[in-house]
């Protein structure tokens, strides 16, 4: 650690900064590794929280800074804009969250699922689809960031915080991506998250989550939905819960 490194800010630049936007840098590459919102001497967390931590607990943001300290580097601290109000502040975090896909950031910026990075091309089929009317029971599954992962019935059917007892009274499980619905589902089962009950390599348990086993929509019903647009009745921007229902 060299003398003029910069653990903390003196108080008469704590009182300028107000609300502010970081991103801490890895030196080795210059990759944004993690976005965040703070006050006072929050930016300087990062580094005395690794330093406190265990090294089988680490987030992936605290092992990266880990790894950068065990090089012989230290984390680049840069205030990326400040003297803003919280709500400003929370969607300038969310566009550089958004403007640096590297990020280690557990969760996506707020609003990022209804106003975050679209083509041209999604922008229009957002706007102009139809908003859907729902005939059924439907159960919405909003899977932005797994649907790129694996196909889209795995992304929708693996691993939710729902009622198995409320889960199981939707007649249709509906995949959305930013408002627009994507994919139909018929659930003929929900269990338990498990490995066992969903074979996939590298798979984990998920305790306290559940999945369904189920297959395509009939083409009926997939038309009523896959191209519709959700209700705006049915969508409150920024919120977390990826899961609602319409009945």
């Amino acid at each position: 650690m060299t003398k003029t490194e910069i653990q903390s800010f003196p108080e008469e630049v704590i009182r300028q900064l107000k609300t502010y936007v970081y991103r801490l840098i890895d030196p080795r590459n210059g990759e944004t590794s993690y976005v965040g919102k703070g006050r006072g001497n929050r930016v300087f967390a990062h580094i005395r929280a690794e330093l406190r931590g265990d090294g089988d607990e680490l987030s992936d943001k605290l092992k990266r800074i880990r790894e950068i300290r065990i090089a012989g580097f230290e984390v680049a601290h840069v205030i990326h804009r400040h003297a803003m109000d919280d709500k400003t502040a929370l969607e300038v975090e969310a566009a550089l969250i958004d403007a640096y896909p590297e990020v280690l950031n557990d969760v996506a910026g707020v609003h990022s699922d209804d106003y975050g990075v679209m083509h041209a091309k999604e922008i229009v089929q957002r706007y102009c689809a139809e908003p859907a009317v729902f005939k059924h029971r439907a159960m919405l599954i909003s899977v932005n960031r797994s649907a790129a992962e694996t196909s889209l019935y795995e992304a929708t059917r693996y691993a939710w915080k729902v009622s198995r007892t409320k889960a199981r009274k939707a007649e249709v499980i509906l995949a959305t991506i930013r408002g627009l619905i994507v994919g139909a589902f018929i659930a003929e089962d929900w269990l338990e998250a498990t490995a066992a009950n969903f074979p996939s390599p590298g798979r984990e348990d998920a305790p306290g989550r559940l999945g369904f086993i189920g297959k395509e929509a009939p083409k009926e019903m997939k038309s009523l939905y896959v191209g519709k647009r959700v209700p705006d009745a049915y969508r409150k921007p920024g919120a977390a819960n990826p899961i609602k229902y319409t009945w």
